[in-house]
């Protein structure tokens, strides 16, 4: 029950705080505005990450000071210094060398002070304990990855924070069931707290998170599932809730995000572009091209994302040499078929919209509005000079 109380604390504290928040961004004028690639059509303020931040901080004050083991001092320090990277991005836009050695600070936190890092693949690739000098530097790669993977997708409505709610109640249970309460805890009032950001983030936002909050959510999602990768390939071959697959199961928590990082970047490099360069080439753009609305395109990827964990349990007694193709190959396919009727449904659109200097003729019902609206005309008081 303490992780319920938990979680229902930062979800209290997230609620009441948001809607501050907003007013007190919209006072300052910091946020989004409409236009380029933003595809909301009004101001909209940022930085929302404070509220479920601080919900969180607040929860885990209360509720995390109970469970000592394992010692997560380093690893809720290096979550700060991620937020504070964010958050300064948010306000002046850091530039991306300056926001990438932000990144590596909390990073080495992690992976060297925390000692939260990928030690061995369990025989994936014929790999089994990796040197200890190539574990830090993978386990680096991989962290910043994640985060930014996750970063890359929030740029919709409801989306990120529904793909956050998705792998923190997982690794929340699991971690829960396997006795690490310390990171159950943590990912718990996540929860808690990003369902209270929901609220208001879900279509039509009335608040993004902005940096502040997709680098945190991202960055500390990675550090919990490198956790997870350790602590399941340290279990007993029966144990309750063992995945086999190892590294399998760590791609497979954030697919999505690191699907879509994978493909935008392969579609921006074919194209002779930089892969960070913007531009609207996600998976959500895809579908709302299809005629979604942001909430559906949100609940669709979180059935996506769903699917794959449950494709998971189902596959957690063979080996990442079966699993990992698997769930790559099924991935793969229906993006491009995602592709395939993407294009289809735009065609169709483009064929039903006159073309250039083309009149068509008016059909009865829009005559018939044309008369009304005369009428309405006559009768009205509008000054004519």
């Amino acid at each position: 029950m303490f992780f319920v109380f938990a979680a229902l604390t930062a979800f209290s504290v997230g609620f009441l705080v948001t809607p501050i928040l907003i007013k007190l961004l919209r006072r300052a004028k910091i946020g989004d505005v409409p236009g380029g690639r933003k595809i909301h059509k009004s101001f909209v303020p940022s930085m929302g990450g404070i509220g479920f931040f601080v919900a969180a901080a607040i929860a885990m004050s209360i509720w995390a000071w109970q469970f000592p083991l394992p010692d997560i001092r380093y690893l809720l320090g290096a979550i700060t210094i991620m937020f504070f990277v964010g958050l300064q991005d948010d306000m002046v836009e850091l530039k991306a060398s300056n926001k990438l050695m932000g990144q590596l600070v909390a990073v080495i936190l992690v992976v060297g002070a925390a000692d939260i890092r990928i030690t061995n693949l369990d025989g994936f690739l014929g790999i089994g304990e990796l040197p200890v000098w190539f574990s830090y530097v993978f386990s680096a790669f991989v962290l910043l990855a994640i985060t930014n993977a996750f970063n890359l997708i929030d740029g919709l409505d409801g989306l990120a924070g529904t793909v956050a709610i998705i792998a923190f109640s997982f690794l929340g249970i699991w971690f829960m069931i396997q006795g690490l309460e310390s990171f159950a805890v943590l990912s718990f009032t996540f929860v808690g707290g990003i369902v209270g950001f929901l609220v208001f983030n879900w279509h039509p936002a009335k608040i993004f998170m902005g940096d502040t909050g997709s680098l945190t959510l991202g960055f500390t999602l990675g550090a919990l599932i490198i956790a997870f990768m350790e602590y399941n390939a340290a279990l007993p071959s029966q144990s309750y809730f063992k995945f086999v697959p190892v590294f399998s199961t760590g791609i497979s928590l954030m697919m999505f995000p690191l699907y879509d990082m994978a493909r935008v970047f392969t579609r921006r490099i074919s194209q002779g572009k930089g892969p960070m360069t913007p531009d609207k080439s996600h998976v959500h753009h895809f579908l709302m091209r299809m005629g979604m609305k942001h909430n559906q395109v949100a609940l669709t990827i979180g059935a996506f994302q769903l699917g794959i964990i449950f494709l998971l349990f189902l596959l957690k007694d063979y080996s990442d040499h079966l699993v990992l193709p698997t769930i790559s190959a099924i991935v793969v396919l229906m993006g491009i078929r995602l592709d395939q009727v993407a294009v289809k449904y735009v065609k169709k659109r483009v064929i039903k919209m006159p073309r250039v200097l083309e009149v068509r003729a008016l059909s009865s019902s829009q005559k018939n509005k044309i008369r009304l609206d005369k009428d309405a005309l006559k009768e009205s008081n509008m000054n004519m000079n």
